[in-house]
């Protein structure tokens, strides 16, 4: 089903681009336009398709914004080069970026894009006569990944444009800002429609589209985020009905050869290789010390001395493991070797990080495994998926809904604990376990993008990163002293510059920029 995905989305692009016949007929009549293309079921489902393909665009730029910006990752350093591109990168997770920063920029214009993709969808299924059977699940899946997008946007910026129609004119385009509560609002009328089109998951593996459990699972991801406990309750409660369920190991949520499983909600589709169609997945070459080799780990000579470096587990992650927890070996590795004086990693071992000695004269630099599976057949990337929601991180959000109403959230949370091979928890103290279940999604959900949203809606991001700032520049000497001084408006990053010009007046920017 996905390799048929992946070759719409290339006929798509490839039909989008084809040359005229001529240069005065402006729609020759073998030729797409926006007038001819949406008419059928099947034109819908590839633009559908379409809609879901930005979703990798915001995730090469996501995990600077999500994951770095926390306290789980760090990147590599490389003195020898300060080109824009590094030092936007680098800025992120130092909080010194401005509303230039082009990487933070590009997780808001893929993110429209894809709000753009869906509304097109929405707007002119209305105006079709298919059944209900076919146009309900096109509508539903529209509607789940508009949802999305703007979810991502209004955590990430505040109040954003709202746009929910086609744009046809140039007044259309310029919209100002929307309140936060006006795009949750919105979020929400969104998921729910999903959820009522949307069927749950017909069988196991999956197809890879959003089903009732991947907007169920949004839906409540919001509800937690904006303190409806028992709201949130109610809809978590539903998955396991659906089929959903937790994989025997943890390794085996992102192996390539059990994608779109049991315990999969959501995941953004890659596909390896350099064929027409196939949509590699280049993040583990992102992950990893950037050399001009990797194959020691990768199995493959990948140069990614121009792409590597970034998004290193922290010595604080690693310490927050618990003794034979089982995530810690499926989800981070160490490279040893040694750096030149161009800042690239000559690879000379793969080592287990359990029970890790340091050898004599070597660098060792820990590095995401859970995304690493060899071999990987192209220098393109990997067939590896990234996991959006997966069950567990549904049962860790029952567990905090349940406790924050002074219920016992101790059966989700130790199911979850259990399958790392952990003893249960048996506080009842709501304190306690509040930092409990903060701890347990940390160390589950970790390089998924989750931990700088958890730290931000719980109130704990301010003081955590301060605190975590502080150690850091006594552990390294690349940083400045106006890295990780955060403030309240920094919980938000700012609008893109670019936005403001483009709509004076009506923009406004973010405080603190």
């Amino acid at each position: 089903m996905m390799k048929k995905i992946y070759l719409l989305l290339a006929l798509v692009a490839i039909g989008a681009t084809a040359c005229k016949k001529s240069y005065i007929d402006l729609s020759p009549e073998d030729s797409y336009t926006d007038v001819t293309f949406y008419k059928t079921p099947d034109q819908f489902k590839q633009a559908v398709i379409a809609a879901y393909a930005p979703l990798r665009d915001v995730l090469v730029n996501d995990y600077f914004t999500s994951e770095m910006r926390s306290d789980n990752t760090i990147y590599q350093p490389k003195p020898s080069d300060r080109g824009t591109a590094y030092l936007y990168r680098e800025a992120i997770p130092n909080f010194t970026n401005t509303s230039t920063n082009s990487y933070v920029n590009a997780v808001w214009q893929h993110c429209y894009t894809g709000i753009s993709r869906t509304n097109i969808v929405i707007e002119r299924l209305k105006t079709t006569s298919f059944d209900a059977a076919v146009k309900q699940p096109l509508d539903g899946q529209a509607k789940f990944l508009r949802a999305l997008y703007y979810f991502k946007l209004v955590r990430l910026f505040g109040g954003v444009p709202l746009f929910l129609k086609e744009v046809t004119s140039a007044e259309e385009a310029f919209l100002p800002r929307s309140t936060a509560d006006q795009i949750y609002t919105q979020v929400m009328a969104d998921a729910k429609d999903a959820i009522s089109e949307l069927p749950a998951p017909a069988k196991f593996p999956q197809t890879g589209e959003a089903t009732k459990g991947s907007a169920t699972m949004l839906l409540a991801d919001v509800y937690v985020t904006q303190k409806k406990w028992a709201d949130a309750e109610t809809l978590l409660n539903t998955m396991a009905g659906m089929g959903y369920g937790l994989n025997a190991n943890y390794a085996d949520a992102f192996t390539p050869t059990n994608k779109n499983s049991k315990e999969s909600v959501f995941d953004i589709q890659f596909l390896e290789g350099t064929l027409v169609g196939t949509s590699p997945n280049p993040l583990t070459f992102h992950f990893l010390p950037r050399s001009t080799n990797t194959s020691i780990i990768t199995g493959i000579a990948i140069n990614n001395s121009a792409t590597g470096g970034w998004n290193t587990p922290t010595q604080d992650l690693i310490n927050s493991y618990e003794l034979n927890d089982k995530r810690l070996d499926a989800s981070i590795g160490i490279a040893e070797g040694t750096y030149n004086a161009s800042d690239l990693f000559t690879y000379s071992a793969n080592k287990s990080i359990i029970n890790y000695t340091p050898t004599g004269g070597k660098v060792a630099v820990p590095y995401i495994k859970k995304y690493v599976h060899t071999p990987i057949a192209a220098i393109t990337g990997s067939s590896d998926n990234f996991p959006i929601y997966r069950y567990s991180g549904a049962l860790l959000l029952l567990a905090e809904a349940q406790n924050e109403q002074g219920k016992s959230p101790l059966t989700p949370l130790n199911a979850v604990r259990a399958r790392a091979g952990l003893d249960p928890v048996t506080t009842a103290d709501q304190s306690q376990l509040r930092d409990i279940i903060l701890h347990e999604s940390r160390i589950e959900l970790a390089f998924e993008n989750h931990r700088w949203h958890d730290l931000v809606r719980t109130g704990k991001a301010v003081d955590v990163m301060n605190a975590f700032g502080a150690a850091l520049k006594t552990q390294v000497s690349y940083l400045t002293p106006d890295t990780y001084n955060v403030t309240t408006n920094k919980l938000l990053y700012p609008i893109p510059q670019t936005e403001i010009d483009l709509n004076p007046g009506a923009m406004t920017q973010n405080p603190g920029y």
